[in-house]
């Protein structure tokens, strides 16, 4: 804790003073971030670190297993967070970032008994269900490390879905004004994936490729008006 407290001693006297008219901006304009980024509360996964972002770049929310719930009228951190993101601040890009060797798709791939001490993160887990079902009976036999890594793949599949529950959201999709990504980090090889949605498939992010969207912008509205008006 003391290296810690001794890394806040320095952003003051070095970091801040050499970025002070940014955070001058900053704390005149506003902020106007360029993503809302929900990632794993892990550690070892630093959105704006991976993503090399200065201040005010990303707004981000973090829990454990880069969770979203489906939408409901209870007040819940994430939900709110989204829903400002949207609303209030304009963000155009929404990401869901899981990773790997990530202890929350371990929870949710083990014996739900294993986490009867801890009924909260139990509750939190089932919001990810999905995933291990769609491991469980679409994947052919896998080790456990094979096994979590698919989970944690499709657990980013699964929240992009719940995701598109939020009416902020849904709203915004069907403007063409939203586009959603769905990425995943390899701890241990410092690689990148991105969800295509059009194979259905995580692709390596490469600097001389399309970056992979899960769902890019573009106006989708279920109502043909051409027709509509034809009927009437």
């Amino acid at each position: 804790m003391n290296e810690l407290i001794g890394r806040v001693f320095r952003f003051e006297k070095q970091v801040f003073q050499g970025q002070s008219a940014l955070y001058g901006k900053l704390a005149a304009d506003g902020q106007s971030p360029k993503a809302l980024i929900i990632s794993c509360a892990d550690s070892r996964v630093v959105p704006e670190h991976i993503m090399q972002a200065a201040p005010g770049d990303l707004f981000v929310c973090r829990n454990a297993g880069n969770i979203v719930p489906p939408y409901s009228t209870a007040n819940g951190g994430v939900t709110s967070t989204v829903e400002y993101a949207v609303m209030a601040l304009g963000i155009r890009d929404i990401i869901v970032c899981g990773h790997s060797d990530c202890g929350a798709m371990k929870g949710l791939a083990g014996d739900p008994a294993k986490l009867a001490s801890m009924p909260n993160v139990a509750a939190w887990l089932r919001h990810g269900v999905a995933a291990r079902q769609v491991v469980d009976e679409s994947y052919p036999e896998q080790d456990e490390n094979a096994r979590i890594r698919s989970i944690s793949l499709e657990n980013v599949v699964a929240q992009l879905a719940h995701l598109r529950t939020h009416p902020s959201v849904a709203a915004g999709i069907a403007r063409g004004e939203i586009a959603l990504h769905g990425w995943f980090v390899d701890i241990g090889l410092g690689t990148m994936l991105g969800l295509d949605g059009v194979t259905g498939r995580f692709m390596p992010i490469r600097e001389d490729r399309p970056l992979p969207v899960a769902l890019p912008a573009g106006q989708r509205l279920a109502t043909d008006f051409e027709l509509l008006e034809a009927a009437e």
